[in-house]
């Protein structure tokens, strides 16, 4: 398998480019690579918990899929263990739509009879990323007000997962 290349090489919004057709002649990505993300709702999903701690980027910034699954299978292990699992719902509040593509250029002996240049740069898919923009959600765990304190570390944990600066904010919604 291919090593991945740095997030830094994809962190800046671009134009979103989802151009997938269930018409071959309309699709101009061939193939789409696989979502990495699993699950997007955790927990106990019937049951309305009072109080909801969210995760917010502090920028406009594009996460890749892996980086997504990572702050989310990180946050769940804590809250599954803390919790159980009816103790809390955990929800990933964004989707990777955008598809990463890469042009690579080969280099050393023989590499002018392989490479084309840019005269066909467009690049084969090699991901998918979410485009995120400052202040959206990326993150909310669901809890009763005595195990408050455990989903603002569980979504500590994910922060760390992010490649962007993030924020915590807090909300309290009265169950009828």
């Amino acid at each position: 398998m291919a090593k991945l290349i740095r997030a830094v090489a994809w962190r800046k919004i671009e134009r979103p480019y989802t151009r997938k057709s269930k018409f071959r002649k309309k699709s101009f990505v061939r193939a789409v690579p696989h979502n990495k993300v699993v699950k997007y709702e955790t927990g106990n999903l019937q049951k309305k918990f009072p109080h909801t701690v969210q995760l917010r980027s502090k920028g406009d910034i594009q996460i890749r899929h892996n980086a997504i699954e990572s702050g989310r299978l990180t946050s769940n292990r804590y809250l599954e263990k803390k919790l159980g699992k009816i103790g809390y719902k955990l929800k990933v509040c964004i989707f990777p739509h955008h598809i990463l593509r890469n042009n690579p250029l080969a280099s050393g002996a023989g590499a002018d009879r392989m490479s084309t240049g840019m005269k066909m740069s467009f690049g084969k898919s090699v991901g998918l990323a979410a485009q995120v923009r400052k202040g959206q959600i990326l993150f909310q765990a669901s809890v009763d007000k005595s195990n408050l304190e455990v989903a603002k570390t569980a979504m500590n944990r994910a922060k760390y997962k992010m490649p962007c600066s993030c924020t915590l904010s807090y909300k309290e919604e009265p169950i009828t």
